[in-house]
C-alpha cells in the first residue's frame, strides 16, 4: 500500500475509448504486442523525476485492482460491449511487469511493453497518476478557488449561449468532459462534471470517464485514439491500406455503432484518401484532433459534399485543446452546415491557474515493427524511428514540415 491514498480506485476510472479499443483489439488481434513511451513536452515547474518512488508505489496499488461485479455489470449494459468482453474483464488485472518507471536526470521515463490487451489499458491510468501527484505538491486553497472561479465563468458563458443562441442555431451545441488523463485530480474532474452536468442539462452531453459516468447516470463518450489505427501499421497488411484495414476492422466490430473516425494519425489529406462513399456512409463522422479546426471542417465538409452526402447528416467533434470560446466560435461558424460537437479535456479538468503538464504516453511499435503519428500539428509526431517514419511519408506523400520537432 503506498503512502499516499490510491489515486486510482476503479478500473473502469479511465476513458472510455480504452474499452471499445480493447474489445476489438481482444476480439480480432489477442497475439499483437506493443511498446509505449512516456513524453512531457513542456517544462514542469520542478523536475519530474521527483515523482518515481509515489509513481511506483501508485502503479503498486493500480496492479491490484479488479473489476467489481457492480462495474461488470455496468459495462454488461452498454449495448456496444459484448459479453464474452465482460466475461474476460472479470478475470482481468494489469500485470506490473509490463510496466517500467526510471530516472533519467530530471526527466521520468515510463516504459510500457506487453502484449496490446495489456499495454493498452495502462495509458489513461499512468497519466492520471502523474497528472496528480505532480499538481499535489502546488496545490493550495488559493488555487482551488480560482479554478472554480474559471469554472464557474465557463458555465455563466454556456448558460448565456443557451439563453441567447441557442433557438437561433441550426443544430444544438453538445459539449462533454474528455479531460482525464490531463486532470487535475480525480476528486477535481468530479467536481467540474458534477457542476456542468447539473447547470447545463441541454448542453452538457456526458464524459469520456466511463466511472464518472456510472455514478452520474450520464453518458459515456469515446470510439477510438491514434493507437488503434498506429497498430495496424504492423499487422500484416500493407502499409499504404492500414488506415482502410482498421476502418474495417472497427465496423465489422461494432457494426453501426461508435461511428465518429479519428483522422490525423497521418494527416487529413490522406485520411480523405481512404475515407471513400463505403465509409462515409458507415460512419457517423469525424474527430478532430490536431491542425487549424477550420481547416480541417472545411475539408470534411467539402468531402462529403463531393461524395453527395448531405452535411447535416454527418457530425464534426472537436476535440483538441479546445477551450468554452473555442468551442462557441467553432459552433457559431459550423451549425448552419453540419452537427458539432465538442470534446474539452484540460480546459474542464485542469485549469487552475497553473500550467498544465503536456504529457503524453504513445504506442511506438507494435508487433517488434516501428509505427508512428504523423499528426496535423507540428511538434505531435510521435515516432521512435526515423527511418520509418521517412517511409510512412513517402508512402502517403506527406512533407515533412519544417517546424516538426519530432518526439524521439
Amino acid at each position: 500500500m503506498p503512502k499516499l491514498p490510491p489515486l486510482i480506485h476503479s478500473l473502469l476510472d479511465t476513458d472510455l475509448y480504452k474499452f471499445t479499443m480493447l474489445q476489438a483489439i481482444l476480439h480480432q488481434f489477442p497475439a499483437a504486442y506493443g511498446q509505449y513511451e512516456f513524453r512531457c513536452r513542456n517544462q514542469p515547474d520542478y523536475p519530474l523525476s521527483q515523482l518515481h518512488k509515489e509513481v511506483e508505489a501508485q502503479l503498486d496499488w493500480l496492479c491490484q485492482l479488479q473489476f467489481t461485479q457492480p462495474e461488470l455489470a455496468y459495462l454488461r449494459s452498454l449495448r456496444f460491449i459484448k459479453s464474452d468482453f465482460v466475461d474476460y474483464l472479470e478475470l482481468f488485472h494489469l500485470q506490473r511487469r509490463f510496466i517500467r518507471v526510471e530516472c533519467d536526470g530530471d526527466a521520468l521515463n515510463i516504459h510500457i511493453e506487453g502484449p496490446l490487451v495489456q499495454a493498452m489499458f495502462f495509458e489513461i491510468f499512468v497519466l492520471a497518476i502523474v497528472n496528480e501527484l505532480y499538481f499535489r505538491r502546488l496545490d493550495t486553497p488559493q488555487v482551488r478557488e480560482e479554478g472554480q472561479r474559471r469554472l464557474d465563468e465557463k458555465i455563466a458563458t454556456l448558460l448565456r449561449f443557451e439563453a441567447e443562441e441557442s433557438a437561433s442555431q441550426r443544430f444544438p451545441l453538445l459539449i462533454s468532459d474528455f479531460g482525464t488523463r490531463r486532470r487535475f485530480s480525480r476528486e477535481w474532474q468530479q467536481q467540474v462534471v458534477e457542476q456542468l452536468n447539473a447547470a447545463l442539462p441541454k448542453v452538457f452531453r456526458g464524459t469520456s470517464n466511463v466511472w464518472l459516468a456510472w455514478k452520474l447516470g450520464i453518458t459515456p463518450i469515446g470510439t477510438m485514439a491514434h493507437e488503434f489505427f498506429q497498430a495496424f501499421q504492423a499487422l500484416g497488411v500493407r502499409l499504404r491500406d492500414f488506415q482502410n484495414a482498421a476502418l474495417e476492422a472497427w465496423v465489422q466490430e461494432y457494426r453501426g455503432d461508435l461511428g465518429i473516425a479519428l483522422t490525423d494519425v497521418v494527416c487529413m489529406d490522406a485520411f480523405l484518401a481512404d475515407f471513400d462513399l463505403y465509409f462515409a456512409k458507415l460512419f457517423d463522422g469525424l474527430r478532430h484532433d490536431s491542425g487549424d479546426p477550420i481547416e480541417w471542417a472545411d475539408k470534411a465538409i467539402t468531402h462529403y459534399r463531393k461524395l453527395r452526402i448531405d452535411p447535416a447528416t454527418k457530425m464534426l467533434t472537436f476535440s483538441d485543446g479546445l477551450s468554452v470560446d473555442k468551442a462557441l466560435a467553432l459552433h457559431r461558424r459550423y451549425s448552419p452546415h453540419i452537427q458539432v460537437s465538442f470534446g474539452i479535456g484540460t480546459h474542464f479538468t485542469n485549469d487552475l491557474g497553473l500550467e498544465p503538464l503536456q504529457i503524453v504516453l504513445k504506442l511506438v511499435s507494435c508487433n517488434g515493427q516501428p509505427v508512428a503519428k504523423l499528426s496535423d500539428s507540428p511538434g505531435k509526431t510521435m515516432c521512435s524511428d526515423q527511418t520509418f517514419l521517412a517511409y510512412l511519408r513517402q508512402v502517403f506523400k506527406v512533407a515533412a514540415p519544417a517546424a516538426d520537432s519530432v518526439a524521439q
